[in-house]
């Protein structure tokens, strides 16, 4: 695959992080399995970029967790679990949560209204059966919430969490797009009635709600493995 071939792949100053989303995909779209090696100079050459930052990104996704560091091998794909995945929508739900209830307190009517051109744009894309600009809107919609929530630490440290999430699989489960319409849509109308508990609810259940489905769908395809404290 050729960095042409990659959506939104474009060179900016932190060109670790675009190849980290690069690498993340790949994981979790299962090419690159659990137990796999990756080797800097051939990534850097798929990617059509120099080694260095490829380096860094692979150092970054081994902070994550995706990763470990083998001496004289290289970076090696660990093992992501169901467990995984519903622990990382948990911390989402309760930190997602709470920042859509401060939204619910401090978004403006400017906000407001933004939001709402967002989420109609975003219907759109669902229609359009556009995965890559539903994932870019659907980061648009929430970011928008958290800025509007005027918690910066809380929103660095949601930001954080959601590199754990395979957001770019979401568009293409059964069922999923009238699921984030309705979710978004009920957020919307309890940050239009500036209620921070009907906010904050509706926020911590469009996070969980996707787990069952997304770790069947991942399972299916053998990119993740069924651990028995999943539950």
């Amino acid at each position: 695959m050729s960095i042409g071939s990659e959506p939104d792949f474009t060179a900016r100053p932190q060109l670790s992080d675009d190849v980290a989303r690069v690498v993340r995909r790949r994981i979790f779209d299962g090419t690159y399995p659990a137990g796999e090696y990756l080797r800097l100079d051939q990534l850097a050459a798929d990617l059509g970029i120099s080694v260095t930052p490829v380096r860094e990104a692979l150092l970054n996704l081994r902070a994550e967790g995706l990763l470990v560091q083998h001496p004289r091998r290289g970076f090696m794909v660990l093992e992501f679990t169901a467990r995984d995945l519903a622990d990382v929508a948990n911390v989402q739900a309760y930190v997602g949560g709470e920042l859509a209830a401060r939204a619910a307190e401090n978004i403006s009517t400017e906000q407001l209204s933004e939001l709402k051109s967002i989420q109609d744009s975003l219907e759109r894309a669902y229609q359009d059966t556009d995965p890559d600009r539903t994932v870019r809107l659907n980061h648009e919609y929430h970011r928008l919430i958290n800025v509007a929530a005027a918690s910066p630490k809380l929103t660095q440290f949601m930001s954080g969490i959601t590199r754990y999430q395979p957001e770019s699989v979401f568009p293409t489960l059964e069922g999923w797009p009238a699921q984030s319409i309705r979710d978004h849509r009920r957020v919307i109308d309890a940050l239009e009635r500036r209620d921070p508990d009907a906010a904050r609810s509706a926020m911590a259940e469009h996070f969980t709600v996707g787990v069952t489905p997304l770790t069947e769908h991942l399972i299916a395809r053998g990119v993740i493995t069924e651990d028995a404290g999943a539950g």
